[in-house]
């Protein structure tokens, strides 16, 4: 008697197989085998916009072999991941191969392991309908935006253009960011400090100016204000006014969920929300792990839930006690809320290891590159968030002087508790806190430095991968398994660029943008796209019929496109060029950028009396220390960014080490970077020899 089971990807096909034994044939469908028409919107709005799917070009043979199999077949299961995609292919699959929608032979894994498989072939349901319409519901909005705008976009702007539903609030939130950024007025502020020693000790610390004389709160503006201040402090004595002790916790952070684990991995691995994704789908399908086998070493990767089951805690307990001892283990059991889990979601546990015994070091024995580094951040985060509290002495302490009162704080770390493993990392730049020599209410203190900086107000952060997702989850907007594909669109479309993690408008997106907000102020609002993200979990929970919701949506959507058509007829949108500081040699204007067939160049504005045009290079700023020309930063086949001089192939100067503002004391070549934040720099100017730590200044 044979059963057939069929997943997504032949990696999945092989642990799964492993576990099943005889009698199971496992094999994959390689993702999605139905969906739209690619060259037709495929949707019929006149009769409760019914699509049109249709099988996948390139995939006849697959489908044959498919149909086959489950011909031969006793049984046929449907194990697809569990969530909407997955019941998507589950549901074509079954339409596809003649299987009853209704019988029980969807089966799902939580995690690819022996119990996670043999747990869920115990347990098979019929297809999930309303998962399925809520990813149905999803990809048909998504079809009616893109094919309706996009061909208003190529006559309203340019050819080639595209728009989507909620890749067009996201470029928005980045947009109006860039215009926070561009608007701010910085204000000017001053800070003061004063360096103490206490009577008998040679320890010093700071204290701020907390307070004026009058008990407000000390604001100073400007350089006269400080220097005010500083003449009235001019010899006064500084006394110790006021101590506070107290203790304090600090809790680990919770498991991951999909949009933290994206944003952590940014904020420590420098990976994109794409790139972590596809590192932890190999870490869930399953890897070859020495001395356990094939197996999958994560739970599944695309939750809103924080709930772990209670074996996996019981496990990460007893790993801690055996390994820190028994007080570094949670007393109690931690349970942490989920923000935005539906019910559906909430059927998956948080994003953790399947073996919480099983180290990051024995994984790395098997195991290399990003699967790796994620698997050590995952294992790290999960098992810190069963260890016990950080515990911490603080103190304050209040000094007067000429009625002045300055404040100082500071604690010193009782006991590590989760710290010895794992802190969660922070975007922004958190002000430091040393631990205070021994104070003593109404002591004097010896004044070593009193010192006036002049500071200005900061416009707010542009966002990066990992705030932007944060953005978009708080807003409601996208799911788990949408917030790379949002990001990784917005910038292939030329409408976003990265640089250093920053991501930067296009003249191309604001241009759009704009657009968008004048004629289309719906598709580009925060508040009406998280509603219809909650409309789709409503289709998922069974509150709404998904041809209902849809039609809520294109009602005013097409009556929108049409009001727009007549808005802007006969009018045609010109992309603004974008100026550079490269000079043209020939006439001497400053050069724009240009879209070509070929991608971006330079071109000359004079044209057509100037036809001057050049190749974008990246200019690093450094110059070359074998010629003195300037070093481009350039990029390998294989998308490893080195840098190279300017005049190559004359010059064969290259190397893998990025250049610094810095020059080197002893031949004035530039200094180039080596290794990560705490590396060296170092002169690579033959002969020199010059190299100090990244961090020591001369």
């Amino acid at each position: 008697m044979s059963k057939l089971v069929i997943v997504e990807s032949p990696a999945k096909a092989k642990t799964i197989r492993k576990y099943l034994g005889n009698g199971y044939e496992v094999t994959a469908s390689m993702g999605h085998i139905r969906d739209l028409p690619a060259s037709q919107l495929g949707i019929d709005t006149e009769h409760d916009f019914t699509p049109k799917y249709i099988n996948i070009k390139g995939k006849e043979k697959l489908i044959k072999e498919l149909k086959s199999m489950a011909k031969k077949s006793d049984e046929v299961f449907l194990a697809t991941d569990p969530d909407r995609e997955g019941e998507a292919i589950s549901w074509h699959l079954a339409n596809i191969l003649g299987l009853d929608v209704n019988a029980q032979n969807r089966v799902t894994f939580g995690e690819i392991t022996k119990k996670g498989v043999t747990e869920g072939m115990a347990a098979p349901r019929s297809i999930d309908t309303n998962l399925f319409d809520a990813q149905q519901a999803r990809r048909i909005l998504d079809r009616l935006v893109g094919y309706k705008l996009s061909p208003f976009l190529w006559r309203k702007v340019r050819r080639g253009l595209s728009a989507g539903r909620v890749q067009s609030v996201a470029l928005r939130i980045i947009v109006d960011r860039e215009k926070e950024i561009e608007a701010f007025v910085p204000q000017e502020y001053w800070n003061m400090d004063a360096t103490l020693t206490p009577p008998s000790s040679t320890k010093k610390f700071t204290a701020r100016l907390a307070l004026m004389p009058d008990g407000s709160k000390a604001e100073l503006h400007s350089e006269e204000e400080s220097n005010k201040v500083l003449s009235a402090l001019d010899g006064a004595a500084y006394k110790v006014a006021k101590i506070t002790n107290s203790k304090r916790k600090k809790q680990p952070a919770p498991p991951f969920i999909t949009s933290t684990m994206q944003q952590e991995a940014s904020r420590r691995l420098g990976f994109t929300a794409t790139r972590t994704m596809r590192a932890a789908q190999t870490l869930y399908e399953g890897i070859d792990i020495h001395g356990h086998g094939t197996m999958g070493l994560i739970t599944y990767m695309r939750t809103d839930s924080l709930r772990v089951a209670d074996e996996a805690v019981a496990a990460a307990k007893e790993f801690i006690s055996d390994t820190y001892g028994e007080k570094f283990v949670c007393g109690t059991k931690r349970v942490y809320k989920s923000k935005n889990a539906t019910a559906a979601q909430d059927a998956h546990e948080a994003v953790r290891p399947t073996v919480p015994t099983l180290t990051p070091e024995e994984v790395e024995q098997s195991v290399t590159g990003d699967p790796a580094k994620l698997y050590r951040l995952i294992w790290s985060r999960f098992i810190a968030s069963q260890m016990s509290d950080c515990l911490q002495d603080t103190v304050s302490a209040d000094i007067t002087a000429a009625d002045y009162t300055f404040r100082a704080s500071g604690y010193v770390v009782t006991f590590e508790g989760f710290t010895a493993l794992y802190e969660e990392a922070t975007d922004e730049k958190e002000k430091k806190e040393t631990a205070l020599p021994r104070l003593e209410e109404g002591a004097a203190l010896k004044l070593k430095e009193l010192k006036a900086d002049q500071k200005f107000t900061q416009p707010p952060a542009r966002y990066t991968e990992a705030t932007l997702i944060r953005a978009l989850e708080e807003n409601g907007i996208g799911r788990p398994s949408t917030y790379a594909p949002i990001i990784t669109t917005i910038i292939d479309r030329d409408y976003v660029e990265r640089e250093q993690k920053k991501l930067y408008p296009t003249v191309l997106g604001r241009t759009i943008n704009e657009l968008m907000m004048e004629q289309f102020p719906n598709i580009v609002d925060v508040k009406f796209s998280a509603q219809m993200e909650k409309n789709l979990d409503k289709v998922e929970s069974g509150k709404e019929h998904w041809v209902e919701a849809v039609r809520d949506f294109y009602t005013d959507f097409d009556a929108t496109l049409q009001k727009a058509e007549e808005n802007m007829e006969g009018v045609k949108i010109k992309v603004p060029d974008e100026e550079t500081d490269e000079i043209c040699e020939l006439c001497g204007r400053k050069m724009v950028i240009k879209n070509g067939r070929y991608g971006k160049f330079l071109a000359c504005p004079g044209f057509p009396d100037c036809k001057n045009t050049k190749r974008i290079v990246n200019d690093t700023g450094g110059l070359c220390p074998k010629c003195g020309t300037r070093i481009l930063m350039r990029r390998s086949k294989k998308g490893r960014i080195y840098y190279g001089c300017e005049k190559n192939p004359t010059c064969d100067f290259m190397t893998w080490n990025e250049p610094s503002p810095e020059k080197c004391p002893q031949c004035g070549s530039t200094l180039f970077k080596k290794g990560g934040k705490n590396g060296i720099l170092l002169c690579e100017k033959e002969g020199c020899g010059y190299s100090r730590p990244a961090t020591q200044k001369e």
